[in-house]
């Protein structure tokens, strides 16, 4: 029962903390933040195999299966926000537009090819 105690205790002053860290970040700086700490959220995701490793019963399995499987959305999850967030400071490419005909073009076909001799006339 005291392990149960003590890793409630730490649960909670970590939820305390991370509450208290977040609420003072900038509006602006959320989305770094969070898929910064997403992405760290491998070391969750080791962790949680470590002890999944070491389960005995039906439900430290299930449990493991669920924290293996979260964890791994999380790290997905990161990176995806991440690499939307660096879209946005990639330049967008320009779309050149066609080069309009001249007015006083004429059709291409062979008396328009210099050097064919058609342009001088009869010889």
């Amino acid at each position: 029962m005291t392990g149960l105690v003590w890793y409630l205790t730490i649960f909670v002053l970590a939820a305390f903390v991370g509450y208290e860290v977040i609420s003072k970040v900038p509006s602006i700086l959320h989305t770094p933040l969070m898929s910064g700490s997403n992405a760290i959220h491998g070391i969750v995701l080791v962790g949680a195999l470590f002890i999944m490793g070491e389960a005995t019963g039906p439900a430290q399995l299930v449990l493991g299966f669920v924290t293996v499987f979260l964890a791994t959305l999380n790290i997905v999850g990161g990176f995806v926000v991440t690499d939307r967030m660096l879209e946005m400071f990639h330049a967008k490419p320009q779309r050149v537009p066609p080069p309009a005909p001249a007015a006083d073009a004429r059709p291409a076909g062979p008396d328009s090819v210099p050097g064919s001799g058609a342009e001088d006339g009869p010889s």
